[in-house]
């Protein structure tokens, strides 16, 4: 199957069965957002979801924040993953909103990369759901989905390499939902290790399936393979 057939079948089971998907992340602001998303980092929507209204209800504004230091920050965020160097990016990140950007969440890449705490994939994630903007971030779950599916190939080994593949195939009005997509697809059903093959609608044109799974049906004596994290995959958890 041809690049552009997997690229339109993706597009039009998503846009047809989920037009409107969102961030699993709850915020009412973009400063909510960015702090919700640095906290994310390795950590899960559900556990991240948990820690903001006490935090945020805390430190409400940029200037809340940047008047609070890590040791103050810390109880709020214990439960989540490395609080530690979280706290100290989130004081940090208080103190450059305000006094850099007058207390509002800049709208651009280049910009939100200069706050600590935040790299690209969080970039991404602000400028697309907050902005609109064309931005495909890149986590573990798009990474693994997106290898998958066929939409990029094996030689797209790092998180840009797969961002560039996906944003030059992509309708540029579909980017900000396709990232959704693949998240949520990744999430639900096509898990890291045993992926839902059984309860996907995707397998008629998904690459892993035809690869792996239809191959090792004609094979009953065998039980099926656990699907395994790729050395790069493994690290993508890791960037912000």
């Amino acid at each position: 199957m041809r690049k552009t057939e997997r690229y339109r079948h993706f597009t039009d089971y998503f846009t047809t069965h989920f037009p409107e998907p969102e961030t699993e992340l709850t915020f009412a602001n973009p400063y909510e957002l960015i702090v919700a998303v640095v906290l994310s980092a390795q950590c899960t929507d559900k556990r991240v979801n948990l820690v903001t209204p006490a935090l945020l209800a805390q430190f409400p504004t940029p200037a809340h924040l940047a008047a609070a230091s890590a040791e103050e920050i810390f109880p709020f965020i214990r439960s989540i993953s490395y609080p530690n160097n979280k706290a100290k990016h989130l004081a940090g990140l208080g103190r450059m909103l305000t006094q850099d950007f007058g207390g509002e969440v800049p709208g651009t890449i280049e910009e939100l990369q200069r706050l600590p705490g935040v790299g690209r994939k969080t970039a991404n994630v602000v400028v697309s759901v907050v902005y609109n903007q064309p931005a495909m971030a890149v986590d573990t779950h798009v990474f693994r989905v997106s290898h998958r599916l066929g939409l990029v190939p094996k030689t797209a080994t790092t998180p840009l390499a797969v961002e560039k593949e996906l944003v030059r195939h992509i309708p540029e009005v579909l980017i900000p939902k396709a990232h959704h997509w693949l998240i949520l697809h990744g999430r639900y059903v096509c898990v890291a290790r045993q992926p839902k093959c059984a309860q996907c609608p995707l397998t008629s044109w998904c690459k892993y399936y035809a690869d792996v799974i239809s191959k090792q049906a004609a094979l009953p004596q065998k039980a099926a393979p656990k699907a395994k994290l790729s050395v790069n995959e493994s690290k993508i958890s890791t960037t912000k």
